[in-house]
């Protein structure tokens, strides 16, 4: 299979491209408070640099976004070993995941539509599986992304977008002084591996609050063990409004409801970016490790905090956390996450 690249322009001449490595997003072009067009999502120059790149810049990880502890997945009664790529860990679905893989695209109208089949066995997981994303432009800038997926056996699935924001233009320098809120009371505090350790814990009082508008530059370099172990914030905040509790306010579940779950905005260029999913999660990476990435579009490579990702998913780890929302897929069932990205100006 080749390379393949698609793009989705509408009237007003914003445009949204994409690259069948990993089902990714390859530049986002939006105009400022000015009407001034610029990408506003980090890339490489070379397509080819996008196969194995540690950021993972604006591809599709699976078959599960983030971090399993020590490669151990267990399903039922069953456990089995998945490739580690980040210390003892697996993350992002290892090195040979599917955001490393070339999907099958195709282009209709305003929407392109990537497939890809993950065979029994692959990367370790258990399940024939079919995985789908499809994504469309409108004529008001919002890009919606569609995930889906389908098993033959009992398997688990948590599927993102993985692009990198910075709302000045990808070549503008750090995102610190971009500013943040999130429709999250609560975060998954880490241990030093950045693996959770069960615990929801509130926000108030912390580094962590962005319940309203906050420089991300504001509390980064704070003395906070969930800003130490991961160089800036690389953490998952539990979506208000897409969880639930059971009576015993012990376990959580997935509400399956579309919500606002975060909001990012640059007083410099009057940008401004919505994001709604359905999903529990929204993982929050300020591009902590993106020194010595690949050549950029705009012929160099990246520095850390150059863009920031806001990823919509199902909680880190899940698998091994009884008290997480459930990510087992059954047999002939559908998997299904939505995220929309909404540019407008202020």
């Amino acid at each position: 299979m080749e390379i393949q690249t698609f793009t989705l322009e509408n009237k007003s001449k914003a445009s949204v491209s994409f690259c069948n490595i990993g089902a990714g997003i390859t530049s986002v072009i939006v105009p400022d408070r000015e009407g001034n067009m610029a990408d506003v999502v980090l890339g490489y120059k070379n397509l080819k640099d996008y196969i194995g790149d540690g950021p993972c810049m604006g591809k599709t990880p699976g078959r599960y976004a983030n971090r399993i502890a020590k490669g151990i997945l267990k399903i039922q009664d069953k456990e089995y070993r998945l490739p580690v790529n980040n210390g003892e860990n697996h993350l992002h679905g290892g090195d040979k995941g599917f955001a490393n893989q070339l999907w099958e695209g195709e282009q209709s109208e305003n929407r392109v539509t990537f497939k890809y089949f993950s065979k029994d066995g692959e990367a370790g997981y258990p399940g024939n599986l079919t995985a789908q994303v499809v994504y469309s432009w409108s004529e008001d800038n919002e890009l919606t992304i569609e995930l889906t997926a389908i098993s033959d056996a009992l398997t688990v699935c948590n599927l993102t977008n993985h692009s990198y924001f910075n709302l000045k233009g990808e070549n503008a320098g750090n995102i610190l002084d971009h500013k943040l809120k999130l429709y999250a009371s609560k975060y998954l505090p880490t241990d030093s591996r950045l693996i959770p350790t069960g615990d929801l814990a509130d926000v108030k009082g912390t580094p962590m609050d962005f319940t309203d508008w906050k420089l991300i530059g504001e509390d980064i370099n704070k003395r906070f063990d969930a800003l130490t172990f991961g160089k800036g914030y690389d953490n998952c905040w539990v979506i208000d409004n897409n969880v639930t509790f059971d009576s015993s306010n012990t376990r959580c579940h997935k509400s399956g409801i579309v919500s606002p779950a975060a909001e990012l905005s640059c007083d410099k260029s009057g940008r401004k970016l919505t994001v709604y999913t359905d999903s529990c999660g929204i993982q929050v990476y300020t591009g902590n490790w993106l020194n010595g990435c690949p050549e950029s579009k705009s012929g160099r490579s990246y520095q850390d905090y150059d863009g920031v990702a806001l990823e919509c998913q199902s909680f880190p780890d899940s698998p091994s956390r009884s008290n997480f929302p459930d990510v087992l897929l059954l047999a002939g069932k559908q998997y299904k996450n939505i995220i929309k990205f909404k540019f407008s100006n202020i």
